[in-house]
């Protein structure tokens, strides 16, 4: 799959989130570099936590039970994914996702593998 073409300058499109997001998602968009949606993911999920935190975000911590998020929180976070990356997920799996680990591996998948 070829990097996601931005719709708009990187830097304008994530301009609430800190540099180093921005340039992670400068990063997909100019190498197909899946590894860099991952500083992405874990800024989106961070901005919907229902009770912010500075705490680290782990693969393992559970969406709802370890993070609070409810499920109108799981959609915020993957319609801001889909809109960022110019995806399409479905609402069955949305469901599927629980964990931190599971959401970025789901959306790796989603985007396919590097551009080589």
């Amino acid at each position: 799959m070829s990097p996601q073409q931005p719709d708009t300058n990187p830097s304008e499109k994530l301009s609430r989130y800190e540099p180093e997001v921005r340039e992670a998602y400068a990063r997909y968009c100019e190498t197909g570099d899946v590894d860099a949606v991952q500083i992405v993911i874990i800024a989106m999920v961070r901005e919907h936590l229902p009770k912010p935190s500075d705490a680290p975000i782990t693969d393992e911590q559970k969406l709802v039970e370890d993070l609070g998020y409810d499920s109108l929180a799981v959609a915020e976070v993957v319609f801001a994914i889909e809109d960022t990356f110019g995806l399409r997920i479905e609402t069955s799996e949305i469901m599927q996702i629980s964990t931190v680990g599971s959401l970025k591996e789901f959306i790796a998948k989603k985007l396919g593998p590097k551009n080589e």
